[in-house]
């Protein structure tokens, strides 16, 4: 073989330049890049879509929050939260970011239908209305669990019943529901639909 290495050992090189090539260009060069072109192109998704007030994040347009009373025994895990009726109430869900995901409960399920009929009745006695006028997506969950939107019909539901828990005119909280409502993606795409963490945020704003 005239002094050179056996073939299995040149391949076995080959493989390893190689290996070490794709490393860097995959594990460094890429990542890198398409880091500095989200920071450069699309600065506030690519740091999570944060939501600030006076300087301070408080939360993500992505991310759901629960905005319930506080419990009278904190430490109590079995002790049920809650809604607090001066804010408005986001779909049912936990709204841990990192236990995400749906049920996998089908439509004829009896727990579930036991469920949304023990949510719908909740709702009702909670907005003051008629358990036929509680939208769907006030009493079932999204399919993240942490999504932060509701229809504008069940925003508009809750307007009453926030504007008399703070003292407010309906006809303000009204509008501040509409100034949030959100279109359809690039005009055909989902449904109109409106961010509850930012919704309470501006209600907070407003007094």
């Amino acid at each position: 073989m005239n002094g050179s290495l056996p073939t299995v050992v040149r391949n076995h090189l080959a493989a390893l330049r190689m290996l070490l090539v794709f490393t860097v260009v995959a594990g460094i060069v890429y990542p890198l890049a398409v880091t500095g072109v989200a920071q450069a192109v699309f600065p506030g998704q690519a740091n999570g879509s944060k939501i600030t007030q006076d300087g301070k994040t408080v939360g993500s347009s992505l991310i759901g929050q629960s905005f319930n009373l506080p419990k009278k025994n904190p430490d109590d895990a079995d002790e049920a939260a809650l809604p607090d009726p001066k804010w408005f109430q986001p779909r049912p869900g936990g709204y841990d970011p990192l236990a995400t995901g749906a049920s996998n409960l089908g439509p004829n399920d009896e727990g579930l239908i036991k469920t949304i009929k023990e949510r719908r009745a909740a709702v009702a006695e909670f907005d003051d209305v008629a358990p036929g006028d509680v939208p769907v997506d006030a009493i079932t969950a999204s399919g993240s669990g942490v999504d932060p939107h509701i229809s504008p019909a069940y925003a508009y539901e809750q307007a009453d019943r926030v504007a008399t828990a703070r003292g407010l005119d309906a006809a303000e909280v009204r509008k501040l529901v509409a100034d949030h409502v959100q279109g359809r993606v690039i005009g055909f795409l989902g449904a109109e639909r409106v961010n509850v963490v930012e919704l309470n945020l501006a209600l907070a704003q407003l007094g």
